[in-house]
């Protein structure tokens, strides 16, 4: 092909009025069509749709087109449209490119018609250019393990773990507690349908623990990977339960003498445990687990187990798995209260979180359902809800974490049937209730409880001499000052992501400015991040419900199938290449490659097709040029540049 005549199509998108009612389309083509090398132009208003990509495939074929241009919008968006339309028509995908006309001049220059047609068509020249130094290339194969490793047990790890061994795919199924379930195991009810969270929950951690697909780690962690996409080497450290949950029987003879009594994770604090304890009644396992930062070793426990299943000398066990695609559903934790020192929470007992209101409210809970004070066990009959606690707020969190308008709503209506005559008091920025009958839950919530919403902020909560709280605000619609004295102040604490930044480290997972993992594209590929065969779900790619969340585990573990299922991978074959006569084995590319690509053999550098992610670092980096990205030469990103110029 390298003698044969470059025949270049260049196909304009008009984007509905996106990019057509800013640059002059006419004027475009007349100009595109005298760039050299350029054969044939066409446009059209939408060229994403079937009746576009079916003029390029057309075109391909009657023009005898070996080149392709779709000037656009971004490769990330519709990259893989043009690609498979191009295929289609008969030519290598790699020897056509997009010209991102629309975010680049139409979005960022809708005042400047001119200026923008003018920009689009230098970009338009610039990719004209580059795509005629492109080769046809056919993608990287490799063997994919079948198997599949879910970090995360709760609803979003259950979720993807069983859709995934549904299908006839083992799953390796990591949790850092005894018990699988998260945080939807503390809730007592959900919005907006107010199902019991443990009766829908429940069954599916019933179904992890029977299903013989699914092998089950808890109290264990990720401590290591290695190897590519398809073929993981994943090291997972299990802590010692010193339980045999196959022989433990729950009988809850060794809690009875245990003598050691802490506060209870579950209960977020509101009762204690012992040493040796069970999360909640429907923990999977369905065993018993020792503390071992709190267990004195008195051995009262042993003596009276009746089947010998505790063990005090079990020890730390390091297990490998070999795995073909990871799901990352860590989940989330609230916003740390003690940081909001105006609201006295961690000062005053009587101030308390969202999920510990939950445990108040829940059957199973500390109190048995019972909403009583924290702090002398007396029965709440006022109650203040401030949303938006340390969310908002540039000096704590900034962003909104969805759930907690809702949430809340169901706590007001929660209360006031457990307390029909009690007072609630709800302060709010703005109700955002987005979603399928969700307005219409908080309306019900506003019309049919008689609570109180005031949209204001509160500026501080403090404790009077006769042990009540006083709530302290402003109402910003009739601009008076709210004072409120209450038995139960709750804040609806904002979610953080609980993906451990030496987790995010070894999977190379990117991280935004909030501590979320970073998906590749937010609407097209929301569970894809970077690095390929590593997926995510539910809280730690952004604040969401359960439903979203469920949703988002099941897309995540189809995403897994399409990886692993065929037991064979094809990969981008647009990565690094390394001229061996050049190189000098210096080893700087094997020091720099954040995908450890690289390795060296005979003294010379080699990269590995599969690991490499093509991001240039080491191209960048090579003192002697010995190193080169496929369709990425010098001298394609030269002729770009100079034609831009002219």
């Amino acid at each position: 092909m390298e003698n044969e005549e470059v025949r270049v199509g260049v196909f304009i998108c008009h984007c509905g009025r996106n990019i057509a009612g800013v640059i002059d389309i006419k004027k475009l083509v007349e100009e595109v069509r005298k760039i050299p090398g350029v054969v044939y132009v066409e446009d059209y208003v939408y060229m994403c749709s079937e009746p576009g990509q079916k003029k390029i495939i057309d075109a391909i074929k009657r023009e005898n087109l070996n080149r392709v241009v779709v000037a656009a919008c971004t490769p990330s968006m519709h990259y893989e449209t043009f690609a498979r339309a191009v295929e289609t028509g008969g030519l290598n995908r790699f020897l056509y490119e997009m010209a991102t006309i629309r975010e680049f001049s139409s979005w960022v220059h809708y005042r400047e018609r001119e200026d923008a047609t003018e920009k689009a068509f230098k970009l338009i020249s610039s990719t004209v250019a580059k795509v005629k130094g492109n080769k046809a290339y056919e993608p990287v194969k490799g063997r994919v393990v079948k198997k599949v490793l879910v970090i995360g047990g709760g609803i979003a790890g259950i979720t993807a773990a069983l859709d995934i061994a549904s299908a006839g795919i083992p799953v390796v199924l990591v949790e850092k507690t005894p018990s699988i379930g998260g945080k939807m195991a503390m809730l007592s009810e959900t919005f907006p349908t107010l199902d019991c969270a443990q009766c829908i929950l429940t069954p599916k951690m019933a179904e992890v623990a029977r299903n013989p697909g699914i092998k089950l780690y808890t109290l264990s962690e990720v401590i290591d990977v290695e190897g590519f996409v398809g073929n993981y080497r994943v090291r997972i450290l299990k802590y010692p339960r010193k339980v045999d949950p196959s022989k433990c029987t729950v009988c809850s003879f060794c809690e009875r003498v245990c003598p050691v009594k802490v506060p209870s994770e579950f209960n977020r604090g509101l009762s204690f445990r012992k040493a040796i304890y069970i999360p909640f009644p429907q923990a999977i396992p369905s065993s018993y687990a020792i503390d071992v930062e709190h267990c004195t070793k008195c051995s009262a426990c042993v003596k009276v187990c009746p089947v010998g299943a505790i063990n005090l000398d079990e020890q730390e066990e390091i297990v490998e798995e070999e795995v073909g695609a990871i799901i990352v559903a860590t989940g989330y934790d609230l916003y740390r209260g003690l940081k909001l020192r105006e609201y006295g929470y961690g000062k005053y007992r009587n101030v308390i979180d969202s999920l510990q209101f939950e445990r108040l409210l829940s059957s199973s809970g500390p109190t048995g359902g019972e909403i009583i004070r924290p702090s002398d066990g007396k029965p709440v009959k006022t109650i203040v809800f401030i949303q938006c606690a340390g969310q908002r707020d540039v000096n704590h969190l900034p962003y909104c974490s969805k759930i907690c308008c809702m949430y809340t709503a169901k706590h007001v209506l929660l209360f006031k049937e457990r307390v029909p005559d009690g007072n609630a008091y709800v302060f709010y920025i703005d109700i955002r209730a987005g979603g399928k009958g969700y307005e219409e839950f908080v309306k019900r919530i506003q019309d049919e409880t008689g609570a109180v919403y005031i949209r204001g902020r509160v500026s501080r909560v403090y404790e009077d001499s006769s042990g009540k709280l006083v709530v302290e605000g402003v109402d910003t619609l009739s601009g008076e000052n709210i004072i409120v004295k209450t038995d139960l102040v709750v804040l609806a604490l904002g979610m953080v992501p609980t993906l451990p930044p030496d987790l995010a480290s070894k999977l190379k997972i990117p991280i935004d400015e909030n501590g979320f993992a970073q998906e590749v594209h937010p609407k097209l590929r929301p569970v894809e991040v970077a690095t390929s065969g590593v997926f995510i779900a539910g809280v730690i790619q952004g604040p969401k419900d359960i439903s979203e969340t469920v949703v988002q585990a099941s897309a995540s573990a189809s995403k897994a199938l399409q990886l692993v299922v065929k037991g064979e991978i094809e990969k981008n074959p647009l990565i690094a290449e390394v001229n061996r006569d050049v190189c000098n084995g210096c080893r700087i590319c094997v020091s720099i490659c954040p995908y450890n690509a690289i390795e060296m053999i005979e003294g010379k550098a080699r990269v590995n097709e599969i690991l490499c992610e093509g991001c240039g670092a080491c191209e960048a980096s090579c003192p002697v040029g010995a190193i080169t990205l496929r369709n990425y030469s010098d001298s394609q990103l030269i002729e770009m540049i100079k034609t831009a110029l002219r």
